[in-house]
């Protein structure tokens, strides 16, 4: 969670808030994309997470990458902006946020794959055609989307 977040969070507790995500799916050379196992709610979903206040979204897409999965984006394309009742989301800890999430696609990258150990379990690079079922809850429209962009 972002210190911009973290800030809120004390300020309203669990109640909904506007989140603004930046996110990225990581395609190999392969086609195959890249998911984490987050441990927040124990599913499956593309590296992201928060705008800080002032941060350039593309920004925020290429950090959040690097701090998650170790990979830095050499180049991002982006892909769409996704909003609307599908994307709201109650974590498990009661934290609940209606997300607007601005997605970028990655097929050039550098580094070695690592886990940011205080958010993800696994990492595992995934055939479009053989994603896991347990996706998370706020990923799950853009993945559609992203699959019906094939």
């Amino acid at each position: 969670m972002t210190e911009y977040m973290q800030e809120i969070r004390k300020k309203v507790g669990h109640m909904t808030v506007m989140q603004c995500g930046a996110s990225v799916i990581v395609e190999n050379k392969n086609g195959d994309i890249l998911l984490q196992l987050r441990k927040d709610n124990g599913c499956w979903g593309y590296a992201g997470g928060s705008v800080e206040i002032d941060e350039v979204v593309e920004n925020a897409a290429k950090r959040e990458l690097f701090e998650e999965t170790g990979l830095t984006a050499n180049k991002l394309e982006l892909f769409g902006v996704f909003s609307g009742k599908d994307m709201h989301y109650i974590y498990p800890n009661g934290d609940e946020v209606s997300n607007i999430d601005i997605v970028y696609i990655c097929k050039d990258y550098s580094g070695e794959l690592r886990k940011q150990e205080s958010e993800v379990y696994e990492l595992c690079f995934y055939p479009v055609n053989k994603l896991p079922a347990n996706l998370s809850p706020p990923n799950i429209k853009v993945m559609n989307a992203y699959i019906a962009s094939r």
